[in-house]
């Protein structure tokens, strides 16, 4: 007689933080009856896609994973000739992440911003303690527009500081390789009390779930403080209730 109820119990879990997330980073909520696991654009809608390289893919993927407007995010492989890279043989692709986001409620210029916040693109060879070509820096665009955009960014970047040359290329997106399982969500994956509280999602639900990409990004504490504190509350309330959810009775 307990399974009912603690379905019951996982789907207001979900809702809540859904909402919760949403309405702290300013994001419009999704209308009634839309799925809370997935993406789905309202009616009418369609997702955008960027692609950013910035440094090791782990933490570049949470780093957008919790602003309004962004759907799914997923890590991978780019820029390179290699057909079939892998994390142990990327020849001269570059570790990257792909953001679908709806264009309604973000604009390609604010993923700039955050590209441009989330590393440093005046390194050379590399970012911080991960060193290599694999860690280079580069935006890959999707048409005239984007690589536009890109340059005019990359030009206000540069112009903060003249004594170093931003090293980040602009090239046009050529095959997006999706990087393996465990490189997915990897900061998520470190807090396995989330994934429980979510329900331990599988490996393909993980990549297309709007709510693992915010979870991914509150575990990195990418989030702003304010909905980083809202989360935290939000799991500490649920937790003194008895969570994580049981498995089996």
């Amino acid at each position: 007689m307990a399974a009912p109820s603690a379905a019951a119990g996982v789907a207001a879990v979900l809702v809540a933080l859904v909402l919760l997330v949403a309405g702290a980073s300013g994001a419009r909520l999704p209308a009634r009856g839309a799925t809370v696991r997935g993406a789905a654009l309202p009616r009418g809608g369609a997702p955008a896609t960027a692609v950013f390289a910035l440094g090791s893919f782990w933490r570049s993927e949470a780093a957008f994973g919790c602003l309004p407007g962004v759907i799914r995010t997923s890590v991978g492989y780019s820029g390179g000739s290699k057909a079939n890279p892998e994390y142990r043989n990327l020849a001269d692709h570059a570790e990257c992440v792909k953001v679908e986001y709806d264009p309604r409620l973000i604009h390609y210029k604010q993923l700039l911003d955050v590209f441009w916040a989330s590393h440093d693109p005046r390194e050379v060879f590399g970012q911080g303690p991960d060193v290599g070509n694999q860690y280079r820096s580069v935006i890959f665009t999707n048409g005239t527009i984007e690589a536009r955009l890109a340059a005019l960014s990359k030009e206000k970047e540069q112009a903060k500081d003249r004594s170093s040359v931003i090293t980040t290329q602009i090239q046009p997106l050529g095959v997006f390789h999706p990087a393996e399982p465990e490189h997915q969500k990897f900061e998520l994956k470190r807090k396995p009390f989330l994934l429980q509280l979510i329900g331990n999602l599988p490996e393909e639900e993980l990549l297309t779930s709007t709510l693992a990409a915010k979870l991914n990004a509150y575990a990195a504490e990418l989030c702003p403080a304010t909905t980083q504190k809202k989360i935290s509350s939000k799991i500490d309330e649920v937790a003194k209730k008895g969570w994580p959810i049981l498995r089996e009775i």
